[in-house]
């Protein structure tokens, strides 16, 4: 069975630490419940998770569905959004992990990508170098969540073929947010290999589409 690779890159900057990241963690936990109980889900998604704040970790390898066991998300109390950073990560662990065909194998399904940050790249110059970087791995689609009043959409923009915006940091608009990653995933998850454009469920009302 071919893999499907679903990678998550989520702030844990200081701005996210209180109520926003502990909604992150429920959050996860209702994507990873949800995608559990779809079969197809299970037979082929891998997924991996990176977080970024003045440190960048991929704290889940990119790792069978039905055996991703996510640690309790934290912040620091204060520092940047390295985003530029978590995106040049982003390509290594891909070029490492993304097994690629061959002429006797066929390698996984374009992977898909996933961001939430709730303000803007502290290292800008990189993250614009990292843009082009990306691209080059050939995300079947790119989906960046700007989080929050003081997110800035422009730069998601520039990076993704989907954005959307959450106005309130509160549990209920995280568990709505990756309740909708969940059925994106196994919208993409059915529909592999037959386009290249992934048809994006409705989002739930506290999440609006901006691109």
């Amino acid at each position: 069975m071919r893999r499907l690779p679903v990678y998550l890159l989520i702030d844990t900057s200081g701005s996210m630490r209180g109520e926003p990241i502990q909604a992150v963690n429920v959050g996860l936990d209702a994507m990873l419940l949800s995608l559990r109980q779809d079969p197809f889900a299970l037979e082929s998604v891998f997924m991996s998770l990176i977080t970024f704040d003045r440190e960048v970790n991929q704290i889940l390898p990119l790792t069978e569905l039905e055996q991703v066991n996510l640690p309790e998300i934290t912040t620091p109390d204060s520092g940047p959004t390295h985003l530029g950073q978590a995106l040049e990560m982003l390509c290594k662990v891909v070029d490492k992990e993304v097994q690629k065909s061959d002429g006797e194998t066929k390698g996984d399904w374009m992977p898909l990508l996933f961001i939430m940050t709730d303000g803007k790249p502290s290292d800008r110059q990189l993250y614009a170098q990292m843009i082009p970087e990306v691209k080059k791995r050939n995300f079947a689609n790119i989906i960046a969540c700007a989080a929050g009043p003081k997110a800035d959409k422009s730069y998601l923009e520039e990076l993704a073929d989907h954005v959307v915006s959450i106005g309130t940091m509160d549990s209920s608009s995280f568990q709505g947010f990756f309740k909708w990653v969940s059925a994106s995933v196994s919208v993409g998850n059915r529909s592999m290999g037959s386009n290249d454009d992934l048809a994006l469920p409705p989002p739930p009302p506290e999440i609006t589409i901006v691109i």
